[in-house]
């Protein structure tokens, strides 16, 4: 940072007087004295909220706990009987939905012999998704198509002889108990439903699907409290368990040791087995002879009663001594953190940098992150305000010396004051225009189309066809914006005065593009029967000549036609793009 930089900074920053501080000392120690007087600390108000919160909870706690844990106790065998009754119920739509199904293709009238192909793919594509498949057998239960295996596969009896001889027996759907399938080598059950085709013939539709498949309805329960769910078939072989899936198909521990529920009804026991005490909730389904049974260890059930217990007793002695204690460590994590707050407080409104402070608590670390980006955020303002000024003055002193340049020339060439005043004016109008686009375009630069339109604006003939300007996208620094607009003034004032606006058939085209590091810019004019007239040089010559040549180093070509007049700038990108432009102009500021 520059001299002058340091020497704002210090005029911005109020002067510390020493003798001054030493006399309001007394005066701000009297001042806290006094503000002491009726205060409390910290730790005190949390010890005393402490109490009001510990000690009216522990009476109310003592006076409960009998009462809750009698409600507790209900309330979770109430649930879980709840839980065995929904899963029946879960159990029964399942059934029921797969006997609709079953009905549903039925109605098929491709279920004969001669058109079980057919019937077989239409069964496979209705199932598909459903993890169910459809078995057809005859009366003697040889298989006549399954769609777990491609149609026209070798097929033998039905492992589950018991249960379809019992629907072919009664004409009324069964639903069968787990078995093991031999062609599915796994643990399944049957859904059996009888049919009469149109033959005469007896046909057992059978809708066959994984045990495991039932687990679905014991994972959507909300089993707690250390409760599990089995399901079991009529002979006490497990379904599907949400304790260990590898009991799908052996016998439940527990389905001897209680009593069967009656079809619809829900059952709860209590039962004794090798010298553990175990809880039960059954419930039988109504559309087979399963039954859900919900169980769990009476010592696990009760577990977190004791718990409870134990933990009041000791808690509650815990909590009253530890409280004091805590009230007094939070007190001094809240009390010390604060006073630092008000030295950093402090240091900011004396201007000085203040650092961000990590604190145990994360209101009092937000409060010092704000102090320590206010001290950044005060100093960057008085960095932005020094740099504004210097910009300022930088380019107040370029407009002066650019409108001081215009002044000298346009009096050079200017016959008479009023001459002199009205291209003067101009010039300056011009000058203001393209500082305008400064402005709004600031660090970023300036458009050259808008630059172009800008300067030519005044002169803009009515019928738009005689004005025409193209070029690809191009953005110019601030010093080249200012040196190409004064120069496109005058090329503009020129053609409104001798030019392609000078006349109404006039026409001018402006174009540009890059090329090889260059930018190409062409002013041609069109001026139909141009009069010849003696050329002088003038103050848009030495413009030309003399800013745009010396300035941005361009390589001028101008070329008078018989229609018109024809100007070729070609200048190094490099001496107008934005970034280049404003980095020398950062080296050559002091």
């Amino acid at each position: 940072m520059s001299d002058s930089t340091s020497q704002v900074s210090q005029k911005t920053r109020p002067a510390h007087n020493p003798e001054l501080a030493e006399a309001g000392a007394p005066a701000r120690s009297a001042a806290r004295s006094r503000n002491r007087i009726g205060q409390i600390s910290v730790g005190a108000i949390l010890s005393l909220l402490m109490a009001a919160i510990i000690i009216p909870a522990l009476i109310f706690a003592v006076m409960l706990l009998q009462r809750n844990n009698q409600a507790q106790q209900e309330m979770v065998s109430t649930l879980a009987e709840a839980t065995a009754g929904s899963i029946a119920e879960t159990v029964d739509r399942q059934l029921s939905g797969m006997l609709t199904t079953l009905r549903v293709l039925a109605t098929s009238r491709s279920a004969g012999a001669d058109n079980l192909a057919d019937f077989y793919y239409r069964a496979d594509r209705a199932l598909e998704g459903s993890d169910a498949y459809l078995i057809i057998t005859d009366e003697n239960l040889n298989q006549l198509m399954n769609t777990r295996v491609p149609f026209g596969s070798p097929l033998g009896k039905i492992s589950d002889v018991e249960t379809a001889r019992k629907a072919l027996a009664s004409a009324e759907p069964a639903v069968s108990s787990a078995f093991f399938g031999q062609i599915a080598q796994r643990w399944v059950f049957n859904v059996i439903l009888p049919v009469r085709v149109d033959n005469g013939q007896v046909r057992l539709l059978i809708l066959t699907q994984d045990a495991e498949r039932l687990s679905d309805s014991l994972a959507s329960r909300n089993l707690r409290g250390g409760w599990n769910a089995v399901l079991v078939d009529g002979e006490g072989t497990v379904l599907t368990s949400s304790y260990m899936s590898s009991d799908i198909g052996k016998p439940f521990f527990l389905a001897e040791a209680t009593s069967k529920s009656e079809a619809g009804s829900t059952l709860r026991d209590s039962v004794e087995l090798e010298g553990e005490s175990y809880e039960t909730i059954r419930s039988s389904s109504s559309r087979s002879d399963w039954e859900t049974i919900v169980w769990a260890p009476t010592a696990v059930v009760q577990a977190p009663l004791e718990r409870t217990l134990r933990v009041l007793a000791l808690g509650g002695l815990t909590i009253i001594a530890l409280g004091a204690l805590l009230a007094w460590v939070l007190g001094r994590q809240i009390s010390k953190p604060i006073r630092r707050l008000a030295r950093d407080a402090r240091r900011l409104g004396a201007g000085e940098r203040v650092e961000p402070v990590e604190y145990p608590v994360a209101e009092i670390s937000t409060v010092s992150l704000a102090l320590a980006q206010a001290s950044v955020d005060r100093q960057a303002a008085e960095n932005e305000i020094r740099f504004l000024m210097r910009e300022v003055a930088h380019r107040s002193k370029n407009q002066l010396t650019v409108v001081s340049s215009i002044a000298k020339q346009t009096a050079r060439h200017a016959r008479t004051f009023a001459a002199f005043q009205d291209a003067f004016q101009k010039r300056v109008h011009g000058l203001a225009r393209s500082t305008d686009l400064l402005i709004a375009g600031g660090a970023v630069g300036v458009e050259l189309r808008e630059l172009i339109e800008a300067q030519i604006e005044p002169f803009r003939p009515t019928d738009s066809e005689r004005l025409e300007i193209k070029g690809t996208p191009f953005r110019l620094s601030n010093q080249a914006a200012q040196t190409l607009g004064l120069a496109l003034h005058e090329l503009a004032t020129n053609a409104s005065k001798y030019g392609a606006f000078a006349t109404p058939s006039g026409r001018l085209t402006i174009q540009w593009k890059r090329s090889q590091g260059q930018l190409e810019l062409l002013w041609r004019e069109f001026v139909p029967r141009l009069r010849r007239r003696t050329v002088t040089p003038g103050f848009g010559t030495e413009v030309i000549e003399r800013m745009l040549g010396g300035t941005l180093d361009a390589q001028i070509e101008r070329v008078i036609h018989p229609n018109g007049l024809e100007c070729r700038f070609t200048i190094p990108i490099a001496r107008l793009e934005p970034e280049r432009a404003d980095a020398e102009g950062d080296r050559d500021e002091p």
